[in-house]
């Protein structure tokens, strides 16, 4: 099966310029009211950058682990395909030792160990606040990066992929963990988890599909008719 990383090279190769994430923030907060749309193209550049980032900043690769501590949201889809695409182990539980904390909570940074504060609003061009040395301003630094990636080893297929706290899910089996979607679905998610929003996204995007995602309570109407407008089949 491919990896998450094959799957996101062949979308952009596929059709480079069509919507594959399209998502609504209706969490209390700076961000309500946010439409954002990424094309594959659009999407990939942020995984490469961050992907850089880490390999870069941090030298994370194959058997690093990564702790992803984000509310479901665009960006946390590139930081975990930016892990993916480096071969190292995506972490969602927590528990175990990390080599890299990567979080939208200032609250939730590590008293000691490097971490990324990612900002959520989407033209945000810093933190607006004073930062910890070894804490990465991630609206602040991560564009300096490139926009081309080049992983230095590939992932084993045994290697980890995803470890949450029901347990950890191969390279070799995430694509197979998934629930199939059909062929370039419009697919929409309605306040997902973290894990549900990585998981649709890699069987949505491995038929070629797109996804509608609902961040946060939004009542019936709304989604309905951002459903029509959107054109969502699933």
């Amino acid at each position: 099966m491919p990896t998450p990383a094959e799957v996101l090279a062949h979308i952009i190769r596929t059709d480079s310029a069509a919507p594959r994430i399209t998502c609504y923030d209706d969490v209390p907060g700076p961000t309500a009211g946010e439409r954002v749309e990424l094309s594959a193209r659009v999407l990939g550049n942020w995984v490469s950058k961050a992907a850089n980032a880490l390999q870069d900043e941090w030298d994370i690769e194959p058997g690093s682990v990564v702790h992803i501590a984000m509310r479901p949201h665009w960006r946390q889809l590139y930081w975990a395909w930016a892990v993916w695409s480096v071969g190292a182990v995506l972490d969602l539980d927590g528990k175990a030792t990390a080599d890299l904390v990567v979080t939208d909570d200032p609250a939730a940074l590590p008293h000691d160990g490097p971490s990324v504060l990612v900002t959520r609003a989407a033209l945000a061009r810093n933190a607006g606040m004073s930062l910890p040395d070894g804490v990465m301003d991630e609206a602040a630094d991560l564009s300096t990066h490139g926009d081309l990636f080049s992983p230095w080893a590939e992932p084993e297929g045994e290697d980890i992929a995803l470890r949450v706290a029901g347990g950890d899910t191969t390279y070799e089996d995430i694509g197979t963990s998934t629930t199939p979607v059909t062929k370039g679905a419009r697919v929409q998610l309605v306040d997902p988890s973290a894990e549900a929003l990585l998981r649709t996204a890699l069987a949505v995007w491995s038929t070629e599909g797109s996804l509608v995602v609902h961040l946060g309570p939004t009542d019936e109407a709304a989604l309905a008719r951002r459903a029509q407008a959107e054109g969502v089949t699933a």
